[in-house]
């Protein structure tokens, strides 16, 4: 009786392993939002991360955050390191290219929770009367990723702290 349960187990172990390792070795996590606003109103703040805690959501993560910038003020090279509470986590991160009113692209490595290393795009497209920007973040999904995918939405729960950070930049430049 306790081997049959054990065989059985194993198998569910293993069937959950094997269809964890067909998923998709990368993912990205999209949303954008069209503000009636032009793009050198909303490039500022995501270019420079001295901006960031007006707007976005993960400056609220820990009200004890620190943070340290270093390389250039804004733009390509700028750079911004934080460490908090388990939520907040550790990480960096650094802007690698940037096109004035169009595209902010960020180098993003977490150390806690989780090691990562991601990138990120932030791009600006002028549309009828705003400027439709999209937040993008890209990255590998090693197995226990895809493991932890198969019980939490991680689009969801990104794209929830997406959509509250691009209705802030709407709020700010909207105003």
């Amino acid at each position: 009786m306790f081997s049959t349960i054990l065989i059985i187990l194993i198998v569910i172990i293993a069937a959950i392993l094997i269809y964890a390792a067909t998923r998709p070795d990368d993912f990205v996590t999209t949303r954008t939002a069209t503000i009636k606003a032009l793009p050198e109103a909303i490039f500022p703040l995501i270019n420079d991360f001295r901006r960031w805690p007006e707007w976005s959501p993960y400056e609220k993560l820990d009200p004890n955050m620190q943070r340290t910038l270093s390389g250039a003020e804004s733009g390509k090279g700028a750079a911004y390191a934080w460490e908090g509470n388990g939520t907040a986590g550790k990480g960096r991160m650094e802007i690698v290219k940037s096109v004035p009113s169009s595209l902010v692209a960020l180098k993003l490595d977490f150390e806690k929770p989780f090691r990562a290393n991601n990138s990120v795009d932030f791009t600006l497209t002028p549309s009828g009367d705003g400027t439709a920007v999209s937040w993008a973040m890209r990255g590998s999904r090693p197995i226990i990723a895809k493991l932890m995918g198969l019980f939490m939405n991680f689009d969801r729960l990104i794209g929830r702290d997406f959509e509250t950070g691009l209705a802030n930049l709407k709020r700010l430049t909207e105003a």
